[in-house]
C-alpha cells in the first residue's frame, strides 16, 4: 500500500546524492593494489550506486577503530552517504557495528529489521548473525553492511531508491 504522504516526499528528494564507500579488511587492505580488485563488495557498490549516484570517495582500510573513524570524519563533509562493508560480523576483529553505533546521533533500526528479514526468508536462522545497522552521524547516513557480495546486494537493494528520500529528510 503506497501512502501519498510518502510519494510527495519522494517527489521532493534530493536528487544530487554523493556517496562514499568503505571497505574493512584485514586481508585486502595489506596489498592496496590487489586488496582493490578483490573487494567484489566494494566494487559492486560502486558500480551500482553510479548508475543513479556520484561517488566521492572510496576508501579500503583493516578492520581497525581508530582508521574507521578517521576515514568517515575524512569523508562525511563530502557526502551524502557511506556504506561501510565488512567487519560486522561476530569475530573480535569486527569492530564496525560497535564504532560507528557509538557515534550515530539516531539509528536508523527499520534497516537492520529489514535486512535481517529478508536475509531470514533466504537463509533461514542464520539472519540472526546479521548485524547490520544504519545511522546519522553528523548531517551523513551511514549504512553498515557486511562483507559478502550476497549481503551488500541485498542491503542496497533495500535503500538504493530510498536514498533520495532519506537524504532530504537529513537535510531538514
Amino acid at each position: 500500500m503506497k501512502s501519498k504522504t510518502t510519494e510527495e516526499h519522494k517527489k521532493h528528494s534530493a536528487i544530487k546524492i554523493k556517496c562514499g564507500i568503505i571497505t574493512l579488511s584485514d586481508s585486502k587492505s595489506k596489498n592496496q593494489d590487489i586488496g582493490k580488485k578483490e573487494d567484489l563488495s566494494g566494487q559492486y557498490l560502486i558500480n551500482e550506486l553510479e548508475k543513479k549516484y556520484e561517488i566521492n570517495n572510496y576508501s579500503l582500510i583493516p578492520d581497525d577503530k581508530k582508521e574507521l573513524l578517521n576515514s568517515i570524519n575524512n569523508m562525511k563533509n563530502d557526502v551524502d552517504v557511506i556504506f561501510t562493508t565488512g567487519g560486522t560480523g561476530l569475530g573480535s576483529r569486527d569492530i564496525t557495528v560497535e564504532t560507528i553505533q557509538s557515534i550515530f546521533e539516531k539509528e536508523l533500526t527499520g534497516f537492520g529489521e529489514i535486512f535481517r528479514m529478508e536475509t531470514y526468508k533466504e537463509l533461514g536462522t542464520t539472519a540472526i548473525l546479521s548485524r547490520a545497522t544504519a545511522g546519522i552521524y553528523d548531517k551523513t547516513l551511514i549504512f553498515a553492511l557486511p562483507g559478502s557480495p550476497n549481503a551488500v546486494k541485498l542491503g542496497l537493494s533495500i535503500v538504493i531508491n530510498e536514498l533520495g528520500h532519506l537524504v532530504k529528510h537529513l537535510k531538514e
